[in-house]
């Protein structure tokens, strides 16, 4: 802004007519509203100078009664440029990009002014990002890690709630990626720029952006948000494991879980990958593309037979399971009742389920146990399938014997009638 200001005292002797009549004119615009001498004139303005007034006004500062003064500095009451832009009355113009966190903290770092407008708001983002890797280039002098306003943007910020904002679960990573997968930008740092491609393949991102799950994570789920620190590979299990808390626990139960850390593998990533996750499957137990087991693992060996037995197993129950399934529904079109047995087969979903969980401690005893669970109750049920297809058919039977009774008994009826006619 101080460019702009010297700009506009530099203007030829027209210039200097117009500017008056510029600001009468937007002053007689604003004309019963609170006098903002920096938006009348900035939303006449063409970038990056330009401030639209319809943004501005949906800002959440704007929303609770702060204006360009709160930040800049200098008189928004004024349409003098001495005074409206003037040293005296604190202006600051451009904020150099290195004062931006801490013009920022100057207010969301202090409890008792932030007490007034949102009670609940955290007030120590300034802390963490000082613990940040983007904090701690900045403060060594990298001008080109984010900063507040790269991620919440500067004059139409939005509560994270709204879906326009940029820092709402889904679009985190859209924001993180306007660095992140500029190859350029990034160059110096060393780092993939592959990540957000990979994300919007992943199982995750289907959770987030296309079944609404406003719980599926993204970048800052994962990485943390102010505080945005790569999870080292040794503590990788730690982050997954807040949501996915009963695999960690079997994952603690395997040899993997000592061998990875022997080896500095970084976890749950061996298998599953970080930004890129697909659904799990059976078939990465299988020994053809999708596997993952052979890796690492030779044919043949001690892990291959368990990883073999383990599959085995699974696809077992999944087969049970499909074939109750097909013996009660075709039951229950002929009319039979089944519904008991339809609804312990989500028991032996949950088995199959609670198996596949299982598979994380590599131990193929603890996961037959959890087969073996559900292979009785989908055995059970698809006896009830059965036994109720036998019923069926012996009522038909049974149906079909009286029908031929009773058309025997019709038609010697009508005998005895034209007898008797006769």
């Amino acid at each position: 802004m101080a460019t702009l200001r010297n700009k506009l005292l530099r203007l030829p002797a027209a210039g200097a007519v117009w500017l008056p009549g510029f600001l009468v004119l937007a002053a007689s615009l604003g004309y019963g509203q609170a006098v903002n001498s920096c938006l009348d004139c900035h939303s006449a303005l063409p970038a990056p100078y330009g401030v639209a007034q319809e943004k501005f006004s949906q800002d959440i500062h704007t929303q609770k009664g702060l204006t360009c003064t709160s930040c800049h500095g200098g008189d928004s009451t004024s349409y003098d440029p001495d005074q409206a832009m003037g040293r005296k009355a604190g202006f600051k113009g451009k904020i150099d990009r290195r004062q931006i966190p801490l013009l920022c903290g100057s207010c969301h770092a202090n409890p008792a002014y932030m007490r007034q407008y949102d009670p609940s708001l955290r007030t120590d983002q300034l802390a963490q990002y000082h613990t940040s890797v983007h904090g701690k280039r900045l403060a060594a002098g990298d001008m080109k890690v984010a900063v507040c306003t790269d991620c919440h943007s500067v004059h139409d910020i939005r509560p994270p709630g709204d879906l326009r904002s940029t820092v709402n679960p889904v679009n985190v990573a859209t924001t993180c990626s306007r660095c992140h997968s500029d190859a350029k930008y990034m160059k110096q740092y060393g780092i993939p720029t592959d990540q957000f491609a990979r994300y919007n393949t992943s199982v995750h991102h289907d959770a987030l952006a296309v079944r609404g799950d406003l719980s599926a994570p993204t970048c800052t789920t994962c990485h943390g948000n102010h505080g945005a620190v790569p999870p080292g590979v040794d503590k990788v299990q730690n982050v997954c494991a807040t949501c996915h808390v009963f695999q960690a626990q079997m994952y603690g139960k395997s040899s993997h879980f000592k061998a990875f850390q022997d080896k500095g593998l970084p976890g749950c990533v061996v298998c599953h990958s970080n930004h890129g996750i697909h659904k799990p499957s059976d078939a990465m137990l299988g020994a053809g593309p999708a596997g993952v087991c052979l890796t690492c693992h030779a044919r043949g060996d001690h892990c291959d037979r368990d990883r073999a037995a383990m599959l085995a197993d699974l696809t077992q129950l999944n087969g049970a399971i499909d074939n109750a399934d097909q013996a009660l529904h075709l039951a229950e079109s002929s009319g039979m009742e089944v519904s008991t047995a339809l609804l312990t087969q989500d028991q032996a979903r949950d088995a199959l389920t609670k198996a596949r969980v299982t598979i994380h401690t590599f131990q193929p005893v603890l996961v037959d146990a959890d087969v073996q669970t559900g292979m009785k109750i989908a055995d059970a049920d698809l006896r009830v399938g059965k036994d109720a297809m036998v019923e069926r058919n012996h009522r038909r039977i049974g149906l079909g014997i009286c029908l031929i009774a009773i058309a025997i008994m019709l038609v010697g009826l009508r005998m005895y009638i034209k007898k008797i006619e006769s």
